[in-house]
């Protein structure tokens, strides 16, 4: 039997197993790979699954974050839970954690892009096309360094990460 999943905000230490956990999604190209050194960056942004192993300790088994890309708006990212433990609703929890941390933050839609349609329909994503956001905010997001943000506005740039993948939105 699984022990129960618990989730909280990461902290620097979590980061070898934040990138432990995301690198053979990188490997199948279902998430961007990144250095260690974007995830210390980034690391308030994320929260982690992790299990009780008693006298063992805890071992992180899921990681995700939420992205803050507009006054009204963020992205989930980096979704993954270890292959041992899908299916054990690891990700289920990590994903609703991350829609609660958008709506404290006060914030009215979360998107996403993946290949997990029906993982994501069952928390309310639907499926979108088009732009998400007015004009002056579009040009406003071009002034942004971050791969998901040129993702998220589908520039040509990203276009071999985001083949095959679902844009979908989350309105709260």
């Amino acid at each position: 039997m699984t022990p129960p999943v618990k989730v909280r905000p990461a902290l620097p230490r979590d980061v070898p197993a934040i990138h432990g956990l995301v690198e053979p999604y990188a490997a199948e190209r279902i998430l961007l790979a990144k250095d260690k050194v974007a995830y210390y960056e980034a690391v308030q942004e994320f929260l982690v699954a992790e299990i009780d192993l008693g006298d063992d300790g805890t071992r992180v088994i899921g990681c995700g974050a939420l992205h803050v890309m507009w006054s009204d708006l963020a992205e989930v990212r980096t979704l993954a839970v270890s292959e041992g433990h899908r299916g054990t609703g690891a990700g289920h929890a990590l994903l609703s954690a991350l829609v609660d941390r958008a709506r404290a933050l006060g914030l009215a839609r979360v998107f996403c892009l993946t290949f997990e349609v029906r993982f994501f329909a069952a928390h309310g994503f639907v499926p979108i096309e088009g732009a998400l956001v007015d004009p002056d905010v579009y040009a406003e997001l071009l002034r942004s360094h971050d791969d998901g943000v040129a993702e998220f506005l589908d520039l040509a740039r990203v276009k071999p990460n985001t083949l095959g993948n679902t844009r979908m939105l989350l309105t709260l």
